[in-house]
């Protein structure tokens, strides 16, 4: 990449060296050819706490953690089996909370979540004592893809931590070499666990693993100098550890390669030897930032403030960390049977389908077309075995995905078998809740009913039917545009009548997309301010569904009564004060009642488009890039869920002026991108060039390789052909 495509970029230029000690995260580093994009990329962005009401919306209850981020700051590769990052609380979204003054660990899974964080271990100095921990400052605490660093104060040790796809490396740096030891708390994860073991294989190696429900994660560890004694205190109990103790030596440095799997391990430690063998940190760190580097070099910006740039790249990183490879280096996984198996694909976990079909598996399937290949194989293969696509949380959204990365040309694998699997989930009931539950009520009646609940609670969980009937309406015609293109016209006719089905709940009474009971009568009492976890919607109001019918824009104004009345609804949805006596943990961060803390509702910004009113679509889209992301105290606070990278993805894609509004459609919506130009390198060597000469925020217009086009969404031939699209603004 010349440094001329980054004339525009007002930083700093410092020489990559060998190490990369992260001098300054907002430096670039750079040799005579590549500018190094690792360097905008702040890790830390989402682990910081959500606390000001103004961000928030409300007054949250004393000791009240609001569900904003939740990400880690660790070492990882795109899509990594490994992720290899600190724990500062057992039971928090990704183990880390910024505000936190203690580590406990460092963890090897990760997702942001409530789960993994498998395998803690941490260097021990001589005078520990249970229960072990550290405090630790942000001053001495760096993080960069595929790198972090901390000291440890308690303990005077200095932490690095690097990781390859299914590896780590730990180095640590003891002041005081006296009785070195090294914990593995195995009793311990973000999920219960049921059992552990650790046993001593060499006189510098180690293997064990952690069991938690149907899952077992193993590992094998090297080390840099030798054992002397392996204490086990409660093996297999969740209060249970196990400690190294290491030979005396004078050596400060000592360095922990671990590999895993969720096979055995066996197999942990030929990742470990193959990925890393005899490597050093260094070299190791240096590999996986070059990967890092080749990954963000696929979009180039410029034009932007430097904090804009910084969470362009922040959350592009943040975007393809999930799903997680869960296949070995000699290709054996675990298939949902709990057999071992091996096949000509990576087997990846489930991808979060509920959060991420929006706009984060668009962008895998752009970035990541190998990767998005083998996860709908991943799919398909659950399918095979269960007889469903799997399902995730609450919607489907297998066929979106499926469907809309096929028309992007992910295309390696069996269309038609694929196609026969979402069938299954769109027309047989399944008895144990892998395919669409509440389906017959949905075919029977065009919709789910709820039951009849007296004063319902935030809590009340029910069928959530209308956020379902929404959403499988939306599935339904991302299904028949599969049927279409396999030229199977009597599904294709019928799926498209279900796609209407968001109708059927839309109240015209109201105005809103309401809740029926199962003889037809609409839920009351209705407030549709009020927000739900599970009671009529799925972590939202009736004013944060009511606008999600992404397949169907032009009949959902229709049926609002014309563009005049839509407008007037959507300018109402924008303006309403959020009523701060309605709190619900992920349900935060208001314009209006508009919620960008959670993922319901985050097509409606885009909603002007559909009234021709592109420009007040853009003063909202401006405003959530603006107050939504990096804010807070320390400027690191995100106003929800990163969710698997749904988030972030949402900046991406917003920050670049194009939109997947219906991802199983090949077409993006075109807004106005907040950076004067950006090149995207294709991996066909072509490229496409969106730029906003005039700098405006209004747009006026849009050219396609010099010709007017005549609506808001360009196709995606683009990324087949490249070509220039020019947005005309003032």
């Amino acid at each position: 990449m010349k440094n001329t495509r980054y004339a525009i970029l007002l930083v700093v230029i410092s020489i990559l060296f060998i190490g990369c000690k992260e001098e300054d995260k907002k430096k670039s580093k750079i040799d005579k050819k590549t500018i190094n994009l690792t360097s905008y990329v702040n890790p830390f962005h989402g682990t910081a706490p959500l606390t000001s009401p103004e961000h928030i919306g409300y007054n949250p209850p004393k000791d009240w953690r609001v569900w904003a981020g939740l990400t880690f700051p660790g070492s990882s590769l795109p899509n990594a089996m490994v992720q290899v990052s600190p724990i500062t609380e057992y039971g928090s979204g990704a183990g880390y909370e910024y505000e936190d003054t203690e580590i406990l660990g460092f963890t090897h899974t990760n997702k942001g979540h409530w789960n993994l964080c498998n395998i803690p271990i941490l260097p021990l100095s001589k005078n520990a004592q249970y229960p072990f921990k550290s405090k630790f400052s942000h001053d001495k605490e760096k993080a960069s893809p595929a790198y972090y660093e901390v000291v440890l104060e308690d303990y005077n040790i200095k932490t690095r931590l690097t990781s390859t796809l299914r590896a780590a490396i730990h180095e640590y740096t003891f002041e005081d070499t006296d009785g070195k030891r090294i914990l593995f708390d195995l009793g311990k994860a973000n999920n219960k666990v049921d059992n552990w073991d650790i046993s001593h294989t060499g006189k510098n190696t180690i293997e064990g693993f952690q069991k938690m429900g149907k899952e077992t994660i193993y590992f094998s560890v090297n080390l840099s100098t030798d054992i002397d004694l392996l204490e086990i205190v409660k093996k297999g109990k969740r209060e249970g550890y196990a400690i190294l103790n290491l030979t005396d030596t004078n050596e400060q440095v000592i360095i922990l390669k671990i590999g895993i799997s969720f096979v055995n391990s066996k197999n942990a430690a030929e990742n470990m030897n193959n990925e890393i063998g005899t490597k050093t940190f260094d070299i190791t760190h240096i590999e996986g930032e070059s990967i890092w580097n080749t990954f963000l070099s696929q979009i180039e910006v410029s034009g932007g403030s430097d904090k804009e740039i910084e969470l362009f790249y922040s959350t592009l990183y943040r975007s393809v960390l999930w799903p997680a490879l869960r296949s070995d280096i000699n290709g054996e996984f675990i298939d949902v049977t709990g057999k071992t198996r091996k096949e000509n694909f990576n087997y990846y976990t489930i991808p979060s389908l509920w959060d991420t079909y929006r706009n984060k598996l668009v962008l895998l399937a752009l970035l990541q077309p190998e990767v998005t290949n083998d996860v709908i194989k991943t799919l398909m293969d659950i399918g095979e075995l269960t007889g469903y696509v799997p399902t995730f949380f609450h919607g489907d959204h297998g066929a979106s995905f499926i469907t809309g990365s096929y028309f992007r040309g992910i295309n390696d694998f069996d269309v038609n078998k694929a196609y026969k699997l979402l069938l299954q989930n769109a027309y047989k009931e399944s008895e144990n809740r892998d395919g669409r539950v509440w389906l017959k009520e949905y075919i029977e009646k065009g919709y789910i009913p709820e039951s009849k609940v007296e004063n319902p609670i935030v809590e009340t969980v029910d069928a959530a039917g209308v956020s379902k009937t929404l959403e499988y309406a939306y599935d339904d015609y991302a299904l028949s545009l599969l049927a279409k293109e396999l030229k199977d016209t009597i599904r294709y006719n019928d799926l498209t009548k279900r796609s209407k089905n968001y109708k059927n709940v839309f109240d015209i009474s109201t105005n809103f997309m309401r809740g029926r009971l199962e003889d037809g009568a609409w839920v009351t009492p209705f407030d549709p301010q009020y927000p739900y976890y599970e009671y009529m919607y799925r972590e939202a109001n009736a004013w944060q569904v009511s606008f999600y019918v992404p397949h169907d824009m032009i009949g959902l104004v229709e049926l609002y009564g014309g563009k005049e009345k839509f407008e007037q609804k959507l300018d109402s949805f924008f303006t309403l004060p959020w009523n701060p006596e309605h709190i619900a943990r992920n349900v935060s961060s208001f314009i209006g009642q508009y919620c960008h803390g959670n993922q319901p509702d985050h097509e409606a910004p885009f909603s002007y488009y559909f009234i021709d009113k592109p420009e007040k679509s853009q003063i909202i889209i401006d405003r959530i890039l603006k107050d939504f992301y990096g804010v807070g105290e320390h400027g690191l606070a995100y106003s929800g869920m990163d969710d698997a990278g749904e988030m972030s993805s949402w900046y991406v894609c917003a920050a670049m002026g194009l939109y997947p509004l219906s991802p199983a459609d090949s077409n993006y919506l075109v807004s106005v991108p907040i950076f004067e130009k950006i090149k995207w390198n294709l991996k066909n060597g072509k490229n496409i060039i969106i730029q906003n000469p005039n700098k405006g925020r209004k747009l006026k217009s849009i050219e396609v390789n010099g010709e007017k086009i005549n609506s808001y969404f360009v196709d995606h031939l683009i990324f087949k052909d490249g070509g220039i699209i020019n947005i005309e603004t003032e």
